[in-house]
């Protein structure tokens, strides 16, 4: 019986033959088993093989993978825009700061001269001609400013809800101011001071009973009849004499013309606008129900 020889039958030699057989001292089974080895050696976590990314560099199983660049700013761009905590701060600073604007700044300042002109007026039993004269000065400051400040706000852009609220504030307040203090010290009627009030206080009231319908246009003497006041309220601060002292009623009484007829423009415009409302609602519901 031929016997088959060691080498042939794989025994040690024929090993050491076939692993000698690929040049560099390794069969290609061994890099096989090689690089499967290496693929799956713990990464440098400890938490699976480590693995290479897009980049070329080599992270581990499990591992994060670090993004191609840096978040900037705190924002994250796989996470979505995610403003950073400096970033929220200065979006606050920038809505602040727009409340500080011009527009806002003079109505600010309109108020600050309704107490200044109250004390002015009434500074020396308010018979003072120098006092009162500092008084109309103030007052025409007031009423200076009140003509610029809407068209800056408007013109400009520089609408806010501070000044929505403070502006007409603002323009009742120094008018009121005046017209108390002169009928307190006698100078001009009460019932002359109770007139242009209670419109102005009864139209604000009206444009809150109707705003559910629609909002009140401006009445088209409205600028005539502020302008009007203006120049009447302030011939009386004045400690005026003589043919001025007479003008000044008639400027006065044609205030108070305007104050009323722009008045009953107004509540005529609200009646309209409520019954225009209401039919518009009714016609809805009809349709509805159709």
């Amino acid at each position: 019986m031929t016997g088959v020889p060691a080498s042939a039958a794989g025994g040690p030699s024929g090993t050491r033959r076939v692993a000698g057989a690929v040049p560099g001292g390794m069969s290609a089974s061994g890099r096989v088993v090689a690089r499967e080895a290496r693929g799956t050696a713990p990464g440098p976590s400890g938490g699976g093989p480590a693995r290479r990314d897009a980049s070329g560099g080599v992270r581990a199983h499990g591992d994060a993978a670090a993004p191609a660049t840096a978040p900037r700013d705190g924002v994250d761009a796989e996470d979505g825009a995610k403003p950073a905590r400096g970033a929220k701060i200065a979006a606050a600073a920038v809505n602040q700061a727009s409340v500080w604007n011009i527009a806002n700044l003079l109505t600010m300042l309109r108020l600050l001269l309704v107490p200044a002109f109250v004390v002015l007026m009434l500074a020396e039993g308010g018979d003072d001609p120098a006092w009162r004269s500092f008084a109309w000065a103030a007052f025409a400051i007031a009423m200076i400013t009140d003509l610029f400040d809407g068209h800056l706000a408007r013109t400009y852009n520089l609408v806010t809800d501070f000044g929505k609220i403070a502006d007409p504030i603002a323009d009742k307040a120094i008018m009121g101011a005046a017209l108390i203090c002169l009928s307190s010290l006698g100078d001009l009627p009460w019932w002359v001071t109770g007139v242009i009030l209670g419109r102005e206080l009864g139209i604000t009231l009206l444009r809150f009973l109707v705003i559910r319908y629609g909002v009140i246009p401006a009445s088209r003497g409205g600028k005539l009849k502020t302008l009007t006041q203006g120049i009447a309220v302030g011939m009386y601060v004045l400690a005026l004499t003589g043919w001025l002292a007479t003008l000044r009623w008639w400027v006065m009484a044609a205030a108070v013309v305007l104050t009323v007829a722009t008045g009953l423009d107004y509540v005529k415009q609200a009646i309209v606008l409520r019954r225009r409302g209401i039919a518009e609602r009714q016609a809805a519901l009809e349709d509805t129900e159709a």
